[in-house]
């Protein structure tokens, strides 16, 4: 069932989201929580697509909060609320209500929102994409108890999660530490398997990813060893090597759907490591909603912590990395073994990575740019 309202009201919603339960033979709500989702027209269908699917599991009611101030100073002078209601099969195993906020109202759509929440129930916001400094202090965001972003949609991915730790407030999480559920369950299931000691660890996947990141950080604070991180060609994470006395851990997926675990001693063995849509990562986050504490430790931990090298390419110093403290200067050479080297300034700025150029190249130091952002998934 579908109800369209024009330049309506919550109070006028919530009749009308009553009497469509009541046309469909369920006077009782039976939903656990209301999803607020906060976006665009643009990423409405996605966004909205993924929480009917996760409603399956979680019986909700959605909120599509979509802001329209107007370009011309005639459009944001017009404050308009219109509504469409979807209950039934169009709206998954829940309600899903699309706000359309024109003018002054979009500057105000908690009075809106609070109205139309379910009663003695949890709240969460989500923001697929344009997600706030600090979520906690969103007028929409202080209205939840979980608070989901997602760090992969920013102009700078990972350059995001120093301004996700600097703004963390507990029952913030980012859809980039849920992509990597799968590799930390895996990983401390091989652990599990024999007691080893480790002596580092290396995660490899794609640049300008946070999930690899944020695995790395992982590792970094739960074994307490050197972590380097290998930049690849992905598809998002596409492995990672824990080194033992004895030999590497494996863990490799370099297809994006299918994984090898490869211990010393033992045979290799397939395991299920596909990259999950967002429906299924919006369901699990919606399985908990108390405060994830690990992410909380991991996305503190400074990015520098991790060693960074380009895959393929052999590299100055331990790990490939020149540390540097302070920002290089624009064409600063650097020396190694009596090798001039290249240094390319990643988007961290207290990070600087190493390669040697060409043979048949003259020696010759040149200051790279950081290269465009690429969007990635898990």
């Amino acid at each position: 069932m579908k109800i369209d309202l024009t330049n309506t009201t919550s109070s006028k919603i919530n009749a009308a989201l009553m009497d469509a339960r009541r046309a469909s033979g369920s006077t009782a709500a039976g939903m656990v929580l209301t999803l607020v989702i906060v976006t665009d027209e643009g990423s409405a269908y996605d966004a909205l697509k993924a929480a009917n699917d996760a409603s399956r599991e979680h019986p909700s009611r959605t909120l599509a909060v979509i802001k329209r101030a107007g370009r011309s100073p005639r459009a944001r002078a017009e404050t308009r609320l219109d509504a469409e209601i979807l209950v039934g099969t169009d709206a998954g195993s829940g309600e899903t209500v699309i706000l359309r906020m024109h003018g002054e109202l979009a500057a105000h759509a908690q009075s809106v929102v609070l109205p139309l929440l379910l009663p003695d129930a949890p709240v969460v916001v989500w923001w697929p994409d344009n997600a706030p400094l600090n979520p906690a202090q969103d007028p929409l965001g202080a209205l939840a108890q979980r608070r989901i972003t997602d760090a992969v949609t920013a102009e700078s991915p990972v350059g995001q999660l120093a301004q996700r730790a600097a703004g963390y407030t507990p029952g913030d999480t980012d859809l980039a530490w849920t992509r990597i559920t799968g590799w930390r369950s895996m990983l401390a299931a091989a652990l599990d398997q024999r007691d080893v000691e480790i002596t580092g660890a290396v995660v490899e996947g794609e640049s300008y990813n946070p999930s690899v990141e944020l695995l790395g950080l992982w590792l970094h604070n739960r074994l307490r060893v050197p972590v380097e991180r290998v930049v690849t060609g992905g598809p998002g994470i596409t492995a990672v090597k824990l080194r033992t006395k004895d030999g590497d851990i494996t863990l490799d997926r370099p297809d994006g759907l299918l994984g090898t675990l490869c211990m010393p001693g033992a045979p290799d063995r397939m395991v299920a490591l596909k990259r999950r849509d967002t429906a299924e990562l919006i369901a699990e986050e919606l399985r908990r909603l108390d405060p994830d504490d690990i992410y909380a430790t991991a996305v503190r931990t400074p990015v520098d912590r991790l060693r960074e090298r380009i895959a393929g390419v052999e590299h100055a110093g331990p790990g490939g990395t020149v540390e540097a403290h302070t920002a290089p200067e624009p064409a600063e050479r650097t020396e190694a073994g009596g090798t001039v080297v290249e240094a390319a300034v990643s988007a961290n700025p207290t990070r600087v990575t190493a390669k040697l150029p060409k043979k048949a190249a003259p020696a010759k130091a040149t200051a790279k740019k950081a290269a465009p952002r690429k969007r990635s998934g898990q």
